[in-house]
């Protein structure tokens, strides 16, 4: 058939790549280069047991907060932030919380309190935690349980599939990316996600940051 054209000549070529010995390696090839179209990261190193802090938490829609004012228990209280990113406790109506450290909005109640209460001391303590969008960590695609995460410090890539259970068997693992703010530009990383996961492959373990989007594309073959 090695005259005929149009679809028929594309069919037999692929019949051709297909037999066997030839499957492996066209799988192998398009694998190659299905990595390479993205820059890769740095292997993520052990982290110590004294740890570093990581980023500051920012508070975020749906977190639960504890606002306890020294000596005014009458305007302690426990509140959950609005879709809204805002909050209402004693005293104060609609107070942006979403974007500020549990810190800046123990200054800002403070501030708003101080009209009603003598150099009031307020401490905010976050018990629950889901944080802002752009600090969730979002995993798509061919997971099990594709979801959002809440960011935690010195995370890595292995924590987060543990926290999406792995990733289906239709995944294509090593051709999955990760897409990153970059000073202001979008940028896209190349994952070795079945190295990770079924090789044991350490290396294949990177860093992962707040606002970080795994994407895991599904096989073709």
């Amino acid at each position: 058939m090695s005259k005929t054209y149009g679809v028929i000549t594309v069919k037999t070529h692929l019949i051709t790549l297909l037999k066997p010995g030839r499957l492996i390696a066209a799988v192998a090839l398009f694998t190659l280069a299905a990595c390479a179209q993205y820059a890769s990261l740095p292997s993520a190193g052990f982290v110590t047991p004294n740890e570093g802090p990581g980023p500051q938490y920012v508070v975020g829609p749906l977190d639960q907060l504890q606002i306890f004012v020294w000596r005014n228990p009458e305007v302690s209280t426990l509140v959950t932030v609005r879709p809204d990113g805002r909050i209402s406790v004693p005293l104060i109506e609609d107070l942006q919380a979403t974007g500020k450290t549990p810190t800046q909005l123990a200054r800002d109640i403070e501030e708003r309190l101080g009209v009603f209460i003598q150099e009031p001391i307020v401490t905010v303590i976050v018990t629950s935690f889901q944080g802002p969008f752009a600090q969730q960590v979002r995993v798509v695609g061919e997971a099990a349980q594709p979801q959002a995460i809440a960011y935690r410090a010195n995370m890595t890539l292995l924590d987060v599939m543990i926290a999406v259970g792995g990733t289906t068997e239709f995944a294509a693992g090593n051709r999955s990316s990760l897409v990153r703010d970059v000073n202001g530009e979008q940028r896209q990383f190349g994952l070795r996600i079945d190295d990770l996961l079924k090789s044991g492959d350490i290396s294949a373990n990177v860093k992962i940051l707040p606002g970080d989007v795994v994407i895991i594309p599904e096989s073709i073959f």
